[in-house]
């Protein structure tokens, strides 16, 4: 009896064990599925875990974000995707990129009141690095790669990243379509069809500041100048390229234009508006100039074409100076590893792509360059090529030393007062001396 009662208790006790070790079962579903479906969903709980879990930093209860004026509706979505995926609130506050934020971080930051991130021009990132003001990013090598290289080299200082690239803007070809059907692709064609334009009346072909230093570079840096030399990412000050071979050569042919084809009153101060006025009032058939002039063509029913730059006589193109806005974790900010996440989120491919979207302010991300958003957006087509034939602006503090002797160079040479090689040489001293003078200890 004993024998007969361990042989059903041990038989019983199998077949509970297996019960308990089989597939659940629901209808008739395959246990196969049920097990994939498991697995799917612990992927999908583990990547949500990972996601949160590779910072390891508290969560803040809200993070705090210094968008430009009017520009914070391109926020609204990622904002609301990063609060929904974190669970962390986050502000904006809207204030002037230029000036405003840079001031205010000065005096909010230490009293522990600023933002976490903030936006800048990127040209300013040198000084305000040199403040402690903002801070560098850790950043995945894979992220940074979505982005164009020359704005991500905006982006660094002394070798560090200091932020990811929100948007790009560089002169472009804007043309009158009613006095020129098509652009050129030569600045050849371009000269001898403003000759041939103007005949003798008040209007002009092509018109550009070059006697402005950050539109007159572009020739100069397309024959071989340069502003400082580059070194593994780092500029440096002390190796000027503004009167080499290349810089004169570019300095004879911007002459050139002024001698024959540019009237006097664009020059100097009230260049720009004597320029604006002449093409709006339709007495110019194609300027140089940057996106910020499409809103205003658009508001006058101009029908205007925009393309990238002409090459130059020499078989380059000229290489403008690219302004990138990016997004910086602020140096006093007490939540650095979520600040940085919120950085990476809001400028994601995605969120880069919406923000378009509602601010036509355009992304320097190497796969929206094809996407038809930008591809059949004639102005924004031409910004994001001519982007890649640009050079940031410098970002290290001496640049400051530059603008002023080289307008004055330009200046020189376009109202025909000096040799450019010698205006140039000149604007070399200059900036060396101020630079020493000023910049010594930095």
């Amino acid at each position: 009896m004993k024998k007969l009662f361990k042989f059903w208790f041990v038989a019983m006790l199998a077949l509970v064990l297996l019960a308990a070790c089989s597939p659940e079962r629901d209808g008739n579903n395959d246990p196969k599925e049920n097990e994939q479906e498991n697995n799917v969903e612990e992927n999908q709980t583990n990547n949500s875990t990972n996601e949160t879990e590779e910072i390891s930093a508290d969560k803040p209860e809200k993070l705090v974000v210094w968008e430009d004026n009017d520009k914070g509706v391109g926020l609204d979505d990622a904002i609301a995707s990063f609060e929904e995926e974190f669970g962390i609130e986050v502000e904006y506050i809207e204030m002037d990129m230029a000036s405003e934020i840079r001031d205010q971080i000065r005096l909010d930051g230490p009293a522990g009141q600023g933002p976490d991130v903030v936006t800048l021009p990127h040209d300013q990132i040198g000084q305000v690095v040199i403040e402690g003001l903002i801070a560098p990013i850790d950043i995945d090598q894979s992220i940074v790669d979505i982005y164009t290289e020359s704005s991500i080299l905006a982006q660094t200082y002394d070798g560090q990243l200091y932020g990811l690239p929100k948007a790009t803007e560089t002169p472009v070809f804007i043309y009158n379509k009613d006095l020129m059907s098509e652009a050129p692709e030569t600045f050849d064609e371009l000269f001898d069809f403003s000759k041939d334009f103007a005949d003798g009346s008040e209007q002009y072909g092509f018109l550009a500041l070059w006697d402005n230093f950050y539109f007159g570079n572009s020739v100069m840096a397309g024959y071989g100048g340069y502003v400082f030399a580059e070194e593994d990412g780092t500029l440096l000050a002390e190796e000027l390229g503004v009167n080499n071979e290349g810089a004169i050569e570019g300095g004879e042919y911007i002459q050139k234009w002024y001698q024959e084809i540019f009237p006097s009153g664009i020059i100097g101060e009230s260049g720009g508006s004597a320029k604006d006025g002449l093409f709006q009032d339709g007495d110019v058939a194609s300027v140089m100039d940057g996106p910020w002039a499409f809103q205003i063509l658009t508001d006058i029913d101009m029908d205007y074409g925009v393309t990238p730059l002409p090459k130059l006589p020499n078989g380059e193109y000229p290489e403008t100076f690219m302004g990138v806005k990016g997004w910086h974790l602020s140096g006093f900010s007490e939540h650095e590893e979520w600040a940085t996440k919120l950085i990476e989120w809001i400028a994601n491919e995605e969120n880069s792509k919406i923000r378009f979207e509602k601010t036509n302010e355009i992304p320097p991300v190497k796969s929206l360059i094809d996407d038809p958003i930008i591809a059949d957006n004639e102005g924004a087509q031409a910004v994001a090529i001519q982007s890649q034939r640009a050079v940031p602006m410098p970002n290290i503090p001496e640049m400051s030393e530059v603008w002023e002797p080289m307008a004055q160079a330009l200046q020189l040479i376009a109202t025909d007062k000096s040799d450019p090689k010698e205006a140039l040489d000149e604007a070399h001293s200059t900036i060396t001396t101020q630079i020493e003078l000023n910049h010594s200890g930095d």
